[in-house]
């Protein structure tokens, strides 16, 4: 195997890795700060579409996480600024929060429920029956359909939620369209992501606490990639997949002395 250049620019994700249900995982605060001060291009990924960038930052902050607005990127992000590829000035159907809405009236499109040209699909705390017929209907009549990830379920004090990847899976079960994900571990998202830094992928690594998210998404978007244990994936389920992280490592305290 050839040797890897060594690592100019940062991915990582944020739940699971810099914190664990709401607690910042030991070690997180000083990897942050290590990247700040180094002056190395970084991002802080997430596939939940819920909150805007500020959102995060404010949220980071409280746990003693301090991320600029701007290296903060998530699905909602990818997604708008993938509909601004592909049709700008568009319109949209928006089943989300203000993270997702955010995203797409800042980049000029227009949410309609009236011939819009996509329906897409973020997270959300309240999925209402009403938008989701209305969703289908709009998908048969000829809107194309987008979701911000294929997570299908997220956490939360009380147990598992449904998430946008099992909303998404009803609404193709009623119109037999299958929507397109951007968020991991589609590649697209890690590499609008390294674009939006200036960082190329054979100088970048991904720091992930999903096999099957984010070190998928790492691993195709040609980074090397690192396996932190401090989230959803234990080590004996590691050899499960057909692929490996480059690295496997109990946290991401152990990566501060890679920076």
């Amino acid at each position: 195997m050839a040797e890897r250049k060594p690592i100019e620019s940062w991915l990582t994700d944020m739940d699971g890795v810099l914190m664990h249900e709401g607690i910042p995982v030991p070690g997180a605060d000083a990897f942050i700060k290590r990247l700040r001060e180094s002056g190395r291009p970084f991002l802080v990924l997430t596939n939940n579409s819920i909150y805007t960038p500020r959102d995060l930052h404010a949220r980071l902050a409280r746990i003693g996480l301090d991320v600029p607005v701007a290296n903060i990127w998530t699905s909602a992000l990818a997604t708008a600024q993938f509909l601004d590829d592909q049709r700008p000035g568009g319109t949209a159907y928006v089943i989300g929060e203000a993270g997702l809405t955010t995203a797409l009236h800042d980049i000029g499109y227009v949410l309609t429920d009236v011939e819009p040209d996509y329906v897409v699909l973020g997270e959300t705390r309240t999925y209402s029956f009403e938008a989701l017929t209305k969703a289908i209907r709009l998908i048969n009549a000829g809107a194309r359909f987008i979701a911000t990830n294929p997570d299908e379920t997220g956490p939360s004090a009380e147990g598992a939620l449904p998430a946008t990847g099992s909303v998404a899976a009803l609404i193709t079960k009623a119109t037999g369209r299958e929507p397109y994900f951007v968020g991991k571990p589609n590649p697209l998202m890690m590499r609008a992501g390294l674009n939006a830094i200036g960082a190329h992928s054979e100088t970048s690594a991904m720091i992930g606490d999903r096999m099957d998210t984010d070190v998928l998404a790492g691993l195709e978007a040609g980074m090397e990639t690192f396996l932190v244990l401090t989230g959803l994936t234990r080590p004996e389920e590691i050899e499960r997949y057909p692929f490996r992280p480059s690295r496997v490592v109990d946290s991401i305290a152990d990566l501060t002395e890679l920076i």
